[in-house]
């Protein structure tokens, strides 16, 4: 019998050893994989000071409602009252929560969430794409929004992070479902009508 550990190979949240990536006509779905996440909850009373540090952290400001602030080395969209999703280059910061809770100190609740989603990026005909899975009006979703949904029953997070590009966020549990209905979405809207 081997002592031998059994290797362990990383794989994303559809079950691949690389981001799956589908394209139907011009609109393109990619897995995002490279991104570390922590989530941060302001902790009661400590509300401005975990505002401020947060946004020291993130380069002079936190994100509003239902915005969300793309930067460098940070980015960080609103998750509710007082909650942020911070996320960043996973090779430079796999532990982004130890990083985060270092400078946030007894100001927040910093929880690591690198495990806990699927990430997509939807390029091209977005608007077509998401007016048939979601109650997001697309045509007055800015470029910096960040909105909470429902896409085929699953909870998620959409993030707009240019004309035509949007981010969206999901538990990893549903990992497949949602991109089924984000692929099914994408066929439907590029069918050409009758």
């Amino acid at each position: 019998m081997s002592d031998a550990l059994p290797e362990m190979m990383p794989m994303t949240a559809l079950g691949g050893q690389t981001a799956k990536v589908e394209t139907v006509g011009t609109t393109t779905l990619t897995e995002v994989t490279n991104l570390a996440l922590a989530s941060v909850a302001t902790r009661l009373g400590h509300e401005d000071l975990c505002g401020n540090k947060l946004a020291s952290c993130l380069g002079g400001d936190t994100p509003l409602v239902e915005a969300m602030i793309y930067g460098d080395p940070f980015s960080a969209f609103w998750m509710g009252p007082g909650q942020w999703m911070v996320s960043a280059s996973h090779d430079n910061h796999e532990n982004l929560a130890a990083t985060l809770k270092a400078q946030l100190g007894s100001a927040a609740s910093v929880t690591e969430q690198n495990d806990a989603w699927v990430i997509f990026d939807l390029r091209g005909d977005v608007e077509s794409v998401m007016e048939l899975l979601c109650a997001i009006n697309m045509r007055a979703f800015p470029v910096g929004a960040a909105r909470r949904t429902t896409i085929d029953h699953v909870g998620c997070f959409v993030v707009c992070l240019g004309h035509n590009h949007l981010r969206i966020f999901g538990p990893r549990s549903s990992a497949g479902s949602l991109h089924h209905a984000l692929l099914t979405a994408m066929r439907s809207a590029g069918q050409p009508s009758h």
